[in-house]
């Protein structure tokens, strides 16, 4: 077995897990600030909390052991546009919650038989093909051209590595004043401390996180076949898959195509293991409108974005770059902005 293919198939096996997870717990960004904000149920939010530190921890104990080169990944680039990052985040987390879910939570649902997860997965797919190489790619690529600037420390370890710390001291202080924060802000919650569930959730999300990293960077690295190294994201990778699907010949499978095929096949795997597949579908026009309208906007978003809720929120952040965090909380806003206040998306009856 080459190298490409034992990336392929460990991207297969992540995304098997993820989606068996996926589904058993309800792992998603979109739900968990609906439970926080409008339910008053913070648990799931911890949970995400967790992942986010657990990967943050996984991820740079790796790259400070030099056995990943996170430099290598989309996240930290010398030149970035926050504004468009921003944006990106804002319509992403908008269209999360017109959608009721992600694209990861869209892959994991039309596992268990959900129809409205189809529309949104072909229709954020085209979205974000067209953002990234069709019509709306020429407006996407002024705009970052007339916003983005050049930073010499463009994470926190780098921002404290010139207050004249060292490399390896910058990346452990930086890592560990965001893990303990967030860990903190998990377990004090006392719900959460008894939701054995969710804590594990947390902690395997994260973990799969740094797997990925340690596949494409470490498991994946070849001088004579390089392949890029990346980790869990869904908006580039459900469009390249459907766009294999569709016209495979002239095609290569790639870690994020395989990981997309593993989480829908784990979430129906598991569907059917436990007795949970069932057909679900659209409860009017109105609703199929809105659903379409925010698979839309996460796909253009997304791609805005270099990710999703998990391709910034987790992956991204891992890596600690100042990007992942201003994408991060355009999402958090925009999701907000869809659950509350003046924007407030109002419920739909689902049948």
């Amino acid at each position: 077995m080459d190298t490409t293919q034992l990336v392929i198939l460990a991207g297969l096996v992540i995304g098997l897990v993820y989606g068996a997870i996926g589904l058993l717990s309800g792992f998603c960004l979109m739900s968990s600030m609906r439970g926080w904000l409008a339910e008053g149920d913070g648990r799931l939010v911890r949970t995400y909390a967790l992942a986010i530190a657990v990967a943050i921890a996984a991820s740079q104990f790796l790259a400070g052991n030099g056995m990943v080169d996170l430099g290598k990944s989309i996240y930290l680039q010398q030149s970035f546009s926050a504004p468009v990052l921003f944006l990106g985040g804002l319509l992403f987390g908008y269209g999360m919650v017109l959608s009721n879910g992600c694209g990861s939570r869209a892959l994991v649902l039309l596992g268990r038989g959900n129809l409205r997860s189809f529309v949104v997965v072909i229709v954020l797919a085209i979205a974000a093909q067209m953002t990234l190489k069709g019509l709306i790619a020429p407006a996407r690529i002024a705009l970052v051209q007339a916003s983005q600037t050049t930073v010499s420390p463009n994470s926190l370890p780098s921002m404290l590595a010139t207050l004249g710390s060292g490399e390896a001291v910058s990346r452990a202080l930086a890592a560990a004043i965001i893990v303990v924060a967030l860990t903190h802000f998990a377990f004090a919650h006392p719900e959460f401390r008894r939701s054995l569930g969710q804590i594990a959730t947390g902690v395997i999300v994260g973990l799969l996180v740094a797997a990925g990293w340690l596949v494409t960077g470490y498991l994946g690295a070849d001088d004579f076949n390089p392949i890029p190294v990346t980790s869990l994201t869904f908006i580039a990778p459900i469009a390249d898959a459907l766009q294999y699907a569709m016209l495979s010949t002239g095609l290569t499978l790639n870690f994020g195509i395989a990981t997309v095929a593993g989480v829908f096949a784990g979430s129906l795997v598991t569907a059917l293991a436990t007795g949970r597949f069932h057909f679900e579908g659209y409860s009017s026009p109105r609703h199929m409108l809105r659903s379409a309208g925010g698979a839309a906007l996460m796909g253009i978003g997304g791609v805005m974005a270099f990710g999703c809720s998990i391709g910034q929120g987790l992956t991204g952040v891992s890596t600690l770059a100042l990007g992942s965090f201003v994408a991060l909380a355009g999402i958090l806003l925009g999701t907000a902005a869809g659950l509350r206040g003046v924007l407030r998306v109002q419920p739909l009856a689902v049948a």
